[in-house]
């Protein structure tokens, strides 16, 4: 794919994100209706109208991608994928937090090479395309310079702090961020240390902002160090591990070690 295809595929995204972040603002300053999915996940009004209003604009844009979205699922095959989460952090929304956001990439051969993640409530845009950096409305991102554990902020899942390993490491857990797609931006802008996942993020949950922060500089692998695909049929992953280079290898022995006692 061309550098200026990308490009203009990251422009769209952009546009796309934004617009329908408007959408998910409006509900959100109003009662939404809501319910429960099969796998007991929240669902509301929403996020269809978000995720509709997403397909409607970059599906017409590029008519030859293919499509997975959290809401309307595999619609249509093509060389480049258009992979999105309409309102990831639908629970903090229901409630009224602000720490929500409007996510999507372009996938190309299982990763991701343009991406997007709006945070509405704070206006603040992260996008990313291959080969050229990530940036913050604008401004460019790098993950921390952090190499130690010790007092190093990073993202976890309760049961992993509290199975000691993190603790007695000298990690410190940061205050939690509901949407994982802005989780995993903040260790992109380096506002925290690294970021660690629980057992079963989708697709849509980590395309975007894998990209954001491999293009500040940092890593998100599996728990065995390989790099995530999202091409596969099966949507879900294991746990995942973000982070500076120099950290990541660090966490990610811890977040094998806890599952190894947990096993």
């Amino acid at each position: 794919m061309a550098a200026d295809d990308v490009a203009r595929d990251t422009a769209l995204l952009v546009e796309a994100v934004r617009t329908a972040g408007t959408l998910a603002r409006r509900f959100f300053d109003g009662d939404v209706k809501s319910w429960m999915k099969d796998d007991a996940s929240p669902v509301s009004e929403a996020d269809i109208a978000v995720d509709q209003r997403l397909s409607e604009i970059l599906r017409a844009a590029r008519p030859g991608y293919g499509w997975l979205s959290e809401e309307l699922g595999f619609a249509g095959e093509g060389m480049r994928t258009f992979v999105v989460d309409p309102i990831d952090g639908t629970r903090a929304f229901l409630r009224k937090e602000r720490a929500w956001s409007v996510v999507a990439a372009v996938v190309e051969r299982g990763r991701p090479v343009a991406a997007a993640v709006f945070e509405p409530m704070r206006d603040a845009c992260y996008t990313a395309t291959v080969g050229t950096g990530a940036f913050r409305n604008g401004e460019r991102l790098h993950v921390s310079m952090r190499t130690s554990l010790d007092g190093a902020q990073v993202a976890l899942p309760g049961p992993l702090y509290r199975d000691g390993g993190f603790r007695e490491a000298g990690v410190e857990r940061c205050k939690w961020i509901p949407s994982l797609a802005l989780r995993l931006a903040r260790v992109g802008e380096g506002r925290i240390d690294g970021c660690v996942t629980k057992q079963g993020p989708h697709h849509w949950d980590l395309a975007a902002a894998d990209l954001i922060v491999h293009e500040a500089g940092g890593t998100l692998t599996t728990l065995t160090g390989t790099v995530l695909r999202y091409d596969t049929d099966a949507t879900s992953h294991g746990p995942a591990v973000a982070g500076p280079l120099g950290l990541v290898d660090a966490l990610r022995r811890l977040a094998v070690a806890h599952e190894s006692r947990a096993a």
